[in-house]
């Protein structure tokens, strides 16, 4: 216990400072003070104890950042200028590293540590944390699909297929990041689509080309090859001098595109300016096309965790897509439910894709909807006779039947509401028939 307080007394003597300038500053009284030393200790001695929790961790960091905003607010409040914010943003990253020191593979530990970098803008560090991260937990699907959607949002699409098709190698157990990967694809075709006829999807297209002839140039290595190491910034040296500034860089060095994109013909183009005919025959290029998104599903297909519900997921992903992005959506959805009625044709799934492929995009005030509504309807009486799995068809429509009948803002036709309604009412009892079967077998 005595080391535990020597250690605690260390920690408690580098706050001195800032609870010096409290009281010169008159920000806290001489009695608050004493309170906030006390209650520091508690948590030193607390976190510093053999059988500290990463729970314990984070409620010690959760009161520090409570306390930096009582400072930030009575600053505000008393016209203080001078009083800074950095003693207590340092004292919390340290506290994460000594929390991460004893608990390497605290998820929770780790993903809060993220969220606050995030928060104070740290960039620099937020990128090295996310490193260190993914090469402890290669495994967690949640971190890889944080790195490739935050690298995505910077406009650096290169890095986030990076990142992605990293994550698509470590994580095979779950859909998550294959579909987040194939998610952020359809993110950026509905990008181009805004800009199709203009000079900016020229502009894009002609820097597609561009990257790709690159790559193809450089022989750059797929993601996917054996020995491929763990460098996932660029700037990923830990041992660097710690600057935290705002200046975004690449956040990797992997090809733009898969290698059976990368060598196609009409992706070449060695000349350094594009004509206006280079760029329509470019426009016709398979990664405009949803080649990329397909790509995705297809070896997702190959997955052990591929199953009929997976493939839903993808199916609903790119429904989702109908408005936004109307020439590859068709394609796309069209391959889903190829794969699906083939391989799963009786499945729950399937059988719900099929109802729900009626009414894609339809708005329930078209003249046509009726017409879809009632073939939808049609189509989950006949699968409840024949899926393998009544009770999961009956929970699956149900779901879009709510969502549909959640819009009465949109003024949804009574006599399509009292449809629904007797619909929902029926899937109900195939659910409680279900159950009271089980119950009769049980006894």
């Amino acid at each position: 216990m005595a080391r535990v307080d020597d250690k605690a007394r260390y920690y408690l003597e580098r706050a001195v400072p800032q609870l010096r300038e409290f009281e010169s500053k008159e920000i806290f009284s001489k009695d608050e003070i004493r309170t906030l030393v006390q209650k520091r200790t508690e948590y030193e001695r607390l976190i510093l104890s053999p059988n500290a929790s990463p729970s314990d961790i984070l409620a010690y960091i959760k009161w520090d950042c409570s306390l930096e905003d009582l400072r930030a607010k009575r600053c505000r409040r008393l016209k203080i200028k001078q009083s800074t914010s950095f003693r207590s943003q340092s004292r919390i990253f340290q506290t994460f590293e000594r929390g991460l020191t004893k608990h390497p593979a605290s998820r929770e530990l780790w993903r809060a540590y993220l969220a606050f970098a995030a928060q104070e803008k740290a960039t620099k560090r937020w990128r090295r944390i996310m490193t260190r991260a993914l090469r402890m937990l290669p495994s967690d699907s949640a971190l890889w699909v944080m790195a490739g959607r935050r690298a995505a949002g910077d406009g650096d699409m290169e890095g986030a297929r990076g990142l992605f098709m990293r994550g698509c190698r470590f994580c095979t157990s779950d859909p998550l990041v294959w579909v987040e990967y194939a998610r952020v694809e359809m993110e950026w075709l509905k990008r181009l689509e805004k800009k199709r006829g203009t000079e900016a999807f020229s502009a894009s297209v002609s820097a597609i080309a561009a990257e790709a002839a690159k790559a193809d140039k450089e022989k750059s290595r797929n993601v996917y090859e054996e020995g491929e190491g763990m460098a996932l910034f660029d700037s990923d040296d830990e041992d660097g001098d710690g600057d935290d500034d705002d200046e975004d860089g690449d956040f990797s060095n992997n090809a733009i595109l898969p290698k059976s994109l990368v060598s196609d013909p009409l992706a070449k183009n060695k000349k350094p300016v594009f004509s206006d005919e280079m760029v329509r025959k470019l426009a016709a290029t398979p990664a405009l096309e949803g080649a990329i998104p397909r790509a995705i599903f297809d070896t997702a297909v190959k997955q052990l965790f591929f199953s009929a519900n997976a493939a839903e997921t993808f199916f609903d992903l790119f429904v989702h897509f109908s408005a936004t992005v109307p020439t590859a959506q068709p394609m796309l959805v069209a391959h889903v439910f190829t794969i699906m009625d083939t391989q799963y044709p009786n499945e729950a799934a399937t059988w719900n894709c099929r109802a729900k492929k009626c009414l894609m995009g339809l708005n329930p005030n078209d003249a046509a909807f009726p017409r879809a509504l009632g073939t939808a309807l049609k189509i989950v009486k006949e699968g409840l006779a024949d899926t393998t799995d009544k009770v999961q068809l009956a929970a699956k429509s149900s779901a879009w039947i709510d969502a549909l009948l959640a819009r009465s803002e949109s003024g949804l036709d009574a006599g399509l509401r009292a449809v629904l309604e007797d619909t929902r009412r029926k899937l109900d009892r195939v659910g409680q028939e279900d159950a009271e079967s089980k119950a009769g077998v049980e006894g």
